[in-house]
């Protein structure tokens, strides 16, 4: 790995935990820090370099941990504070960095903060919130909207006022043009620094400011919409140009004040950047020394997977990153969108070749990577009755969207134990009976499993500098190839990806020696004729090898 180890960051693979569906250590269906820290041998041995634990902090769960009523306290769901230094020493011991979620630019109604605050409009923290009159009609104070459907303002009948809450309406948004909020939120960020984190993800980050005048939105247009949205189409929150309800300029001096805390501790920041066009944004945020670490990308997590699509996303973001030295963090699932296994499968049978394929993708792009729990078992989405249901934003959107319960059910440990052996309770979730064939357990000593595969090919990466920081580059090649180039001064690093169900043959651009010691070396033959080089690759196959001067290993 090249540059200093306060630069672990970049190229680190991050393994996402939603700690409600890891493991449950106490048997009331719902998973918590101590289940975290039982089965966190089987985490450090797939290779991978950090882990980013979703919210565990104390919360009514209208929207399971991202609604944070104390930003101290552990849930009682999840455990306790010792609970969570036990999770911290054992994953250090493990060689393991720790990130946790903070959701700074909401928080839940019942935080201390909030209750205080709408109690009238003259107490201490009266303006900690974003509070608006009406309009002269009684109608909000602007257009925008909620990510999760409807106004993003809320009439509180105490203040006679309306709140905003880009979220739930359990949601409402601090107000960070408030010296105090900015200075508060810092305090408890420092908080878990001294607690001994590595790093964060700050969850909607910008989010954190709102137009001080209370502009309208503009409707969208074609122009003005990308190609990834953060919202399905038939929610009306895509209907608009958000330009005065998130991304607004002050939120970059905040981010640099952020960024001194954090350096003071050399903790990381990874910050999600929900954006219609968010590449320019994430390149602002991620400025080289300035602001965050490194932003989390969403244009991969969409239903588009065309070799053309792929590459027009990872080339946006990397051109963009370009100017400011900045560095994004890529993910195929998470747990907001169904998962990479259903989602890229174009409605055909499980195959785990192409699972395969996904997952050295993803390992092959310039900048650091998020894999999802379940992701190295190559879990399919679940399916989740109405019934049982219990997302908010899934409830509101059916039948049309089914919510993200799907690729939050229990992780499946072993198949012949009660609810694969996530629980000896009821799960908050179901178990999908198709997971249970492969649960970790039924994977662990079968040398061919996904399970094996993902560690062989995580730990073989970690031998290669030019795939965690090498630059990128794409040959042109017709689909359904795609075509990587990763370098760093004269070191040179091909990776051919076949993402089509047929074989293919493709001359190759140079003669190029096969990389080996990974686990697809055998879906990919080159020929030996240096004159007519040739690369045959199978159904979902994968090259990765260098010029031929510098030889294979």
């Amino acid at each position: 790995m090249s540059g200093s180890n306060s630069e672990w960051w970049r190229g680190a693979v991050i393994y996402q935990i939603y700690p409600r569906s890891f493991m449950d250590s106490n048997g009331d269906g719902v998973g918590d820090l101590p289940g975290i820290t039982s089965k966190l041998d089987h985490v450090a041995s797939l290779g991978v370099d950090a882990v980013w634990v979703s919210p565990f902090f104390r919360s009514p769960m209208k929207d399971f941990g991202y609604d944070v009523a104390d930003y101290r306290a552990v849930d009682p769901l999840f455990g306790t504070l010792a609970d969570f230094d036990a999770m911290r020493a054992r994953m250090h011991a493990l060689g393991l960095k720790l990130i946790i979620d903070q959701v700074l630019s909401h928080t839940s109604d019942q935080h201390a903060w909030f209750v205080e605050s709408r109690s009238s409009r003259e107490n201490s923290k009266a303006d900690w919130y974003v509070w608006a009159d009406p309009k002269p009609d009684g109608t909000p104070p602007t257009n925008w909207l909620s990510v999760f459907g409807g106004s993003a303002w809320q009439w509180d009948s105490r203040r006679k006022q309306y709140y905003l809450h880009s979220f739930l309406t359990e949601q409402p948004d601090l107000n960070f043009h408030c010296a105090e909020v900015q200075d508060a939120l810092l305090g408890e960020v420092r908080f878990w620094c001294e607690r001994g984190v590595d790093g964060f993800r700050f969850d909607a980050c910008n989010h954190q400011f709102h137009d001080a005048l209370l502009r309208d939105n503009p409707p969208a247009t074609v122009e003005s919409m990308g190609e990834v949205s953060t919202v399905r189409a038939d929610n009306p929150y895509a209907m608009q140009q958000h330009l005065y309800d998130k991304s607004q300029p002050e939120n970059l001096v905040f981010l640099e004040r952020l960024r001194q805390l954090l350096d003071g501790y050399g903790a990381v920041a990874l910050g999600e950047v929900g954006d219609e066009n968010a590449p320019p944004v994430m390149a602002q945020y991620t400025a080289l020394g300035k602001r965050l670490h490194l932003a989390y990308s969403f244009s991969l997590l969409t239903a588009d997977h065309s070799p053309k699509h792929l590459r027009h996303q990872v080339e946006t973001l990397d051109t963009a990153l370009a100017v400011t030295g900045g560095w994004g963090c890529w993910a195929v699932s998470n747990h907001d969108v169904p998962r990479v296994a259903t989602r890229w499968s174009d409605g055909t049978a499980p195959d785990t070749r192409r699972d395969r394929l996904w997952l050295a993708l993803l390992l092959a792009l310039r900048g650091s990577a998020s894999l999802y729990q379940g992701e190295e078992l190559g879990l399919p989405e679940a399916d989740v009755p109405f019934e049982l249901l219990q997302d908010p934003y899934g409830r509101a959107f059916w039948p049309e969207f089914k919510g993200r319960d799907g690729c939050r059910t229990p992780m499946p440990w072993t198949a012949d134990a009660p609810n694969a052996g996530f629980s000896s309770g009821t799960p908050w979730l179901p178990v999908d009976g198709a997971h249970l064939s492969l649960a970790v357990a039924q994977q662990e000593d079968d040398p061919d499993s996904m399970l094996a595969f993902s560690r062989a090919l995580l730990h073989w990466r970690r031998t290669q500098p030019l795939l965690r920081t090498g630059a990128l580059a794409f040959v042109d090649a017709p689909e359904p190839l795609l075509h990587i180039v990763r370098s760093d001064g004269g070191a040179v690093l091909h990776a051919i990806f076949n993402t089509g169900s047929e074989p293919v043959s493709t001359p190759l651009p140079e003669p190029l020696v096969p990389l080996t010691g990974h686990p697809l070396a055998p879906t990919a033959t080159v020929t030996t004729d240096p004159t007519k080089p040739l690369l045959a690759l199978s159904p979902y196959g994968v090259f990765f090898g260098t010029p031929a001067e510098a030889g294979g290993r």
